[in-house]
């Protein structure tokens, strides 16, 4: 299955494209004429031009070879527009429509016969039931959702089953000033699922980790095998701790099974997990911009003791250790600033000095640390340690963290600064925590994959 011409299309054609606003078939065109490549309107009772493009009646009319369909038609004229769109070459299309695989016996057949039309033409189709996907990059907007236009580009690829948690997700992007590399609603997998994909994304040079939302699968054991092999960091969110499993089948059709398995699963198999979009994207965005962790030994840096304790507590909650600092560290910070407030792990400086840099980078220097995280509460006259903390990560290979609060206006410029020179930064101190700990879950499941692949 070739998933090259679903994602990176040089030609679109919007299958039920309207003049109506509001209708699917106008928000899909409205956001897919961003598309720098030629976007075809498609409808056999279109009159006239759509945002500027001429309507065609069919695909198969089209002088042109398109790579991508959107389908904005009903769910019972979606296996023969899949037919059409294989006789014209198509090789990717997007099911918007629900009523197939989630809607009972009459849906699962109708998914069936849109699975067979695909398959006898080698079309990669994502959804049914999915509101489709993102590439900022290239400003292939292919979902019907409005506001996607804005979402930025980034190096963090999302997947979710829910095609609204897949929004839900790059627009927590958008307003942490973040981006994606990719956003993928799956719906109900008809042909292109968690596999498919993982493995397309693993490829992809933009994407330096994947995140993960998964409802459920009855191909649980395909997706473990393909996040243990997947060179790039994957973590996971897996819902299901509750009896949500009818709900979730009648969204996308998902079987949730045993929650308790998967995230077993997962561990076994190398991939974190975390229990919320918010510490999902957290998680995508440390993994993305940082070395590979070596262990679960965090040096905590801190400017204010409170936040401080809440870091080292929820560190060590989420399964990472506080070694206790090395002699020369010891000295080095005594050299640094005597008298520091606190001089054990965490490293406690009372407030954001001048040679607050200068203590990060011993800390960061101490072989016994695997994973860095720094807190400082904004104070304006002082701002971020940026010029120390440029560059740190790559030099000492592990993952240096920052997390801080304070007013957003003032922080503008040194947080696009920390941006600028690839630091994660987070927006409290437990987020940076947590963060961590993902750090340290990813050290450890890694570990433990080695493990059973040696056994395999």
């Amino acid at each position: 299955m070739n998933l090259e011409r679903l994602f990176e299309p040089e030609a679109i054609a919007v299958v039920g494209a309207s003049r109506t606003e509001g209708k699917i078939g106008y928000e899909a065109m409205a956001n897919a004429v961003e598309f720098g490549g030629r976007v075809y309107p498609v409808n056999p009772s279109g009159e006239g031009t759509v945002f500027g493009e001429r309507f065609v009646e069919s695909v198969t009319d089209v002088d042109d070879e398109v790579d991508l369909a959107l389908l904005c038609v009903p769910g019972p004229a979606v296996p023969d527009v899949v037919m059409e769109c294989g006789e014209a070459g198509i090789g990717g299309a997007v099911v918007y429509a629900s009523g197939f695989a989630e809607a009972g016996e009459e849906g699962e057949a109708l998914q069936s016969e849109v699975v067979s039309a695909a398959a006898e033409h080698d079309v990669a189709l994502l959804g049914p039931n999915t509101s489709g996907f993102v590439v900022p990059e290239t400003d292939l907007y292919a979902s019907f959702a409005s506001g996607v236009e804005e979402v930025r580009p980034g190096n963090v690829a999302v997947i979710a089953q829910s095609g609204g948690i897949a929004h839900v997700l790059a627009f927590r992007t958008l307003r942490e000033d973040r981006g994606v590399s990719a956003m993928v609603g799956l719906g109900n997998r008809a042909n292109v699922g968690f596999r498919e994909t993982v493995e397309y994304f693993d490829g992809d040079d933009r994407t330096d980790a994947v995140v993960l939302h998964v409802e459920g699968t009855e191909r649980g054991r395909e997706l473990l095998e393909t996040c243990r092999e997947a060179n790039t960091p994957v973590v996971a969110y897996t819902v299901g701790k509750s009896d949500v499993g009818d709900f979730a089948e009648s969204h996308t059709g998902a079987l949730t099974g045993d929650h308790e398995l998967y995230e077993a699963g997962f561990r076994q198999y190398g991939v974190p997990t975390v229990d919320s979009t918010e510490a999902l994207v957290d998680a995508g965005v440390a993994l993305a911009d940082s070395p590979e962790p070596a262990g679960p030994n965090v040096g905590v840096v801190t400017a204010q003791a409170g936040p401080g304790i809440i870091i080292a507590d929820r560190v060590q909650r989420g399964g990472g250790a506080l070694p206790g600092l090395a002699a020369g560290t010891q000295e080095r910070l005594d050299d640094i600033l005597p008298g520091v407030t606190y001089e054990g792990n965490p490293v406690d400086t009372g407030r954001p000095m001048p040679e607050f840099g200068e203590v990060v980078t011993a800390v960061a220097e101490d072989d016994e640390v695997d994973i860095v995280l720094v807190y400082e509460l904004f104070e304006e006259a002082l701002g971020f340690p940026v010029d120390e903390l440029d560059g740190l990560a790559d030099r000492v290979d592990k993952p240096v963290l920052f997390a801080t609060e304070g007013v957003e206006a003032d922080m503008a410029d040194d947080l696009a600064a920390l941006s600028e020179a690839g630091v994660p930064v987070f927006a409290s101190p437990e987020r940076g925590a947590e963060a961590v700990a993902a750090l340290v879950r990813y050290a450890e499941t890694n570990e433990r994959s080695e493990e059973v692949s040696a056994d395999v």
